[in-house]
């Protein structure tokens, strides 16, 4: 399996420990088995090699669409599409690839999506202004963006010119996130760090490597009481099957016994 990409859904951020044993905030990402819904190939009319993951779940989907995902062998009405450039081998229609197949801890990321939205927004939220001064009667110039010209030459203000505008809302890549763990059985994905996007949008996670100078965390060892304690049972069942039956010798007249060793 040659596939290195996956979609997936944020779904929120909390914090855990790393395999140092630090505190880190993390993000978990829900990845649901991907459907591979077309093949693309050099030879094919499409000229290039890609292939088509399929994710999420739709009520209402076009005929087209429809009919798009019968012909690669698909039940259901998938919500998104989205290609995969490069080489895939091994790859088939209609086939279901799981988050644990593709990723393990300590592995490094790269996490592309949609950034959240945050409309018309001034210099100083935009782009970090320190703002104009607080003293000497400027008491409406704390957020203003100042000069923007260079006068008379060139006369005009240059491409590029860093002011207020919208923000947000654009395509954002964070790269060598590291894989904290994977949880075979909710297919989330928890990743150090924050990624782009709000809860619930559609992330794509890429496979770039391993973090560098990553070492996994040494096997876990019992406590010393747990050991103790498993010690002494293990030693009291010895003793007991060792030690010898007792005879029971019933007097007559009486229902009592008495115990000889």
């Amino acid at each position: 399996m040659m596939i290195d990409t996956l979609l997936g859904v944020k779904k929120y951020m909390t914090s855990t420990y790393d395999a140092r044993g630090r505190r880190v905030g993390v993000t978990v990402i829900e990845v649901q088995p991907n459907m591979i819904t077309q093949i693309k190939s050099d030879d094919s009319k499409d000229g290039y090699q890609a292939v088509q993951l399929g994710y999420g779940a739709k009520k209402s989907v076009k005929k087209p669409q429809l009919g798009h995902l019968k012909k690669a062998k698909v039940a259901g009405r998938l919500r998104w599409l989205k290609e995969i450039r490069g080489e895939e081998k091994g790859a088939s229609l209609g086939e279901q690839i799981e988050v644990s197949k593709i990723f393990k801890k300590g592995d490094a990321v790269k996490v592309s999506g949609l950034s959240k939205g945050r409309g018309f927004q001034g210099g100083v939220k935009r782009y970090g202004f320190a703002g104009g001064p607080k003293t000497h009667g400027q008491s409406d110039r704390h957020r203003a963006p100042g000069s923007i010209g260079s006068g008379t030459t060139p006369g005009r203000v240059l491409k590029g010119k860093r002011m207020a505008g919208h923000m947000g809302a654009s395509q954002v890549s964070v790269r060598g996130l590291e894989v904290i763990s994977v949880d075979k059985l909710n297919n989330f994905l928890v990743v150090k760090g924050g990624v782009p996007g709000h809860p619930g949008a559609l992330l794509r996670i890429q496979n770039i490597g391993k973090i560098k100078g990553y070492t996994p965390p040494p096997e876990e060892k019992e406590d010393e009481e747990e050991s103790d304690a498993k010690a002494l049972a293990d030693k009291g069942d010895e003793v007991a099957e060792t030690r010898e039956p007792v005879e029971v010798i019933k007097e007559e007249g009486s229902e009592e016994g008495t115990e000889n060793a």
